[in-house]
């Protein structure tokens, strides 16, 4: 008997827009995943088509990330963004030609890669969108969406018409992006509670995903763990992540990123070369960035002044080696678990989509290994969540547990003692955005209509997870906060505005321009139906 692995890559970040400034460093956290996660794996896919490579691969596009790639500007400074990367680089390869070799080959290889990501961003006219469509519609890849902003929704549950329209939308947006309705969705986190199957069943969503906890701690315990999907009461499906999978890819103490010939992440030119020489390239307000050149490896556990020479075609053999590694294990777990299950083994490996290129710079070879070893394996092969649904035959009737994929599967990564702040404040918008929407649901007068809109947006846009989780991890914390606090401050304005029938346009033009996800925002997702 043969088993099959879903890889799922979860491609997200919070939407961060400042058509106000020139530069904004917050921006860089897109045009970096561009060009170190999403091109490339564009291209490791285009790659394997060409040359007949079966494989198939699940890949959630939150609504966020996809409507910062549909944005304009946005495309405009990333190709300015990425001129300037060739810039330095084209001066960093004068350099090092005087410097170590391994640093040149680097600096060359570096070259090459940035101009073939121009290259192929301008032969698309900027349309990464239209270049994943063009994927999915060789069967190889299936994309799914997310809920609106990634809003964490265990903790909105108490207002239930703030999950419905953070859904509602979620699917909206993926329809008005790429044209057809979405078969699953990621909800952001893997947070789920009990009872959230049935909106997502209401909103016609065939599948979920989930982490392992919230079968190992069901209402009832999956026959068959985690290796099996389930079908909730409301008649949807949910795969739940293997945590062997997950050791071998994400584990700091195990995971294959941590390899010595791998390159190391936090070493980069923009902290090592004189201020002089890199201010060109840096944050105008005088502050050191990541550029993405890196010539060190990870070496070892010793400090980033004593980390060794980066040479890339060792850390390309290293990412082929441990794609034939992970390839075994997952033929020598589909036979251990062959043994116990009278089924077939359904292995459920979900990633976030950035560690493939971005934090794990080998990644994308890695992971096109990994498909090319498949190819060539029996006993195991890569599938999509809907080619398993359609081979299954009876499924289990299972309630999942409230979890999340954070730390022990609870919530505390986003309530804790640093965010718990947000929620009564977030709530408390929720419930006054059902009350005017529910008001004003037939009004037909235009500036109302906008001003309602602009409403759902800024709420929804304060209700991203990522702010909570910035604020628990501690990276750009006064950014999250000013996030939270600046769009809770708008709807506030608006809110009010609409109450006492004095709307200003000029204030309720510039919030459109300033915060234009969501074009096709409807209101009436939040009124209560009467």
């Amino acid at each position: 008997m043969s088993g099959k692995i879903v890889i799922t890559l979860h491609a997200h970040l919070p939407y961060v827009n400042h058509p106000d400034f020139p530069y904004f460093m917050e921006e860089n956290w897109l045009f970096e995943a561009i060009t170190e996660t999403y091109i490339p794996l564009l291209m490791v896919f285009n790659r394997l088509i060409t040359d007949g490579v079966p494989f198939g691969v699940t890949m959630s596009i939150t609504p966020p990330l996809f409507e910062m790639l549909s944005n304009q500007t946005l495309k405009d400074k990333y190709r300015k963004y990425l001129k300037s990367l060739i810039k330095l680089t084209e001066k960093e390869v004068d350099l090092t030609n005087h410097e170590e070799p391994l640093k040149h080959k680097c600096a060359l290889k570096y070259l090459d890669d940035f101009q073939n990501t121009l290259d192929f961003f301008d032969n698309c006219e900027g349309s990464l969108i239209s270049e994943f469509k063009k994927v999915e519609n060789t069967g190889a890849l299936e994309l799914i969406t997310c809920n609106a902003t990634h809003g964490f929704l265990p903790l909105m549950r108490v207002n239930p018409q703030a999950v419905h329209a953070q859904i509602a939308m979620g699917v909206k947006a993926f329809e008005e992006r790429f044209k057809e309705h979405p078969k699953g969705m990621w909800l952001a986190e893997c947070g789920y509670y009990p009872g959230l199957d049935k909106e997502l069943q209401e909103q016609n969503i065939d599948f979920f995903f989930v982490d392992s906890h919230a079968f190992w701690y069901a209402n009832i315990p999956p026959r068959y763990d985690v290796y099996r999907p389930i079908v909730t009461p409301n008649n949807v499906f949910v795969f739940a992540r293997d945590p062997e999978s997950s050791e071998q890819v994400w584990s700091a103490q195990y995971g294959y990123p941590g390899d010595p010939n791998y390159r190391e992440f936090y070493r980069d030119v923009g902290f090592d070369r004189p201020f002089d020489y890199v201010k060109e390239y840096m944050d105008p307000a005088g502050n050191r960035i990541n550029t993405g050149i890196k010539y060190y490896s990870v070496t070892g556990d010793v400090g980033l002044e004593s980390k060794k020479l980066y040479d890339p075609d060792k850390g390309l053999e290293t990412a082929k080696r441990h794609a034939k590694d992970f390839v075994n294990k997952k033929v020598a777990q589909v036979n251990r678990l062959t043994d116990m299950m009278e089924v077939e083994p359904i292995i459920v490996a979900p990633f976030d989509a950035e560690l493939y290129g971005h934090w794990w710079y080998e990644g994308p070879k890695f992971l096109e290994s990994v498909f090319r070893e498949l190819a060539e394996t029996d006993g195991v092969r890569s599938s999509t969540p809907h080619e398993v649904i359609e081979s299954m035959g009876s499924v289990q009737v299972v309630t999942p547990a409230m979890s999340t994929w954070g730390a022990n599967g609870y919530n505390e990564t986003w309530l804790n003692g640093n965010n718990d702040w947000i929620y009564p404040h977030l709530q408390e918008a929720e419930a006054r955005m059902v009350e005017i929407a529910t008001k004003y649901k037939d009004s037909t007068d235009p500036i109302y209509i906008r001003a309602l809109n602009m409403c759902s947006r800024e709420l929804m846009l304060a209700e991203s997870s990522d702010w909570a989780f910035i604020m628990t991890t501690g990276t750009t914390v006064e950014y999250a906060v000013n996030r939270t606090k600046t769009h809770l401050s708008r709807f506030l304005e608006l809110y009010d505005a609409i109450k006492v029938h004095n709307i200003n346009e000029k204030v309720l033009e510039h919030y459109e321009w300033l915060d234009p996800i969501f074009p096709y925002m409807d209101y009436h997702v939040y009124s209560l139906k009467q």
